[in-house]
């Protein structure tokens, strides 16, 4: 498989994730209990970080994405169990961090054995 590809889908799912968390906290389920602002910047902050060097398809923020991802996994498996009422939104945010995870990881692993 080419690695160009699992970079896309690394991409999909960073960017998947990206416009689901702003349009979950923002206009599909916003926060009864915290500002907007203060949710969008504990949720969307770290995927921000590994943003420049993921779309240069730089190595070690590819891993670092792959790293984050791991929280929104966490996260979207407990909401899912949690609550009812938000269980679609929560399993699109565990696929997308799957893709992204699994996207980054195996686009690392085959980049390395190309010549």
């Amino acid at each position: 498989m080419n690695p160009r590809y699992l970079y896309y889908i690394a991409l999909v799912g960073y960017f998947g994730l990206f416009l689901l968390l702003m349009a979950w906290n923002t206009v599909l389920a916003p926060s009864v209990y915290f500002p907007v602002s203060l949710v969008l910047i504990v949720m969307i902050t770290p995927l921000l970080l590994p943003l420049k060097g993921l779309l240069n398809a730089n190595p070690k923020s590819c891993a670092w994405a792959a790293y984050v991802s791991l929280l929104y996994f966490i996260h979207g498996s407990v909401e899912s169990f949690v609550s009812t009422e938000q269980r679609l939104l929560a399993l699109l945010e565990v696929i997308f961090s799957l893709l992204l995870f699994f996207g980054a990881s195996f686009y690392l692993r085959l980049r390395k054995k190309t010549p």
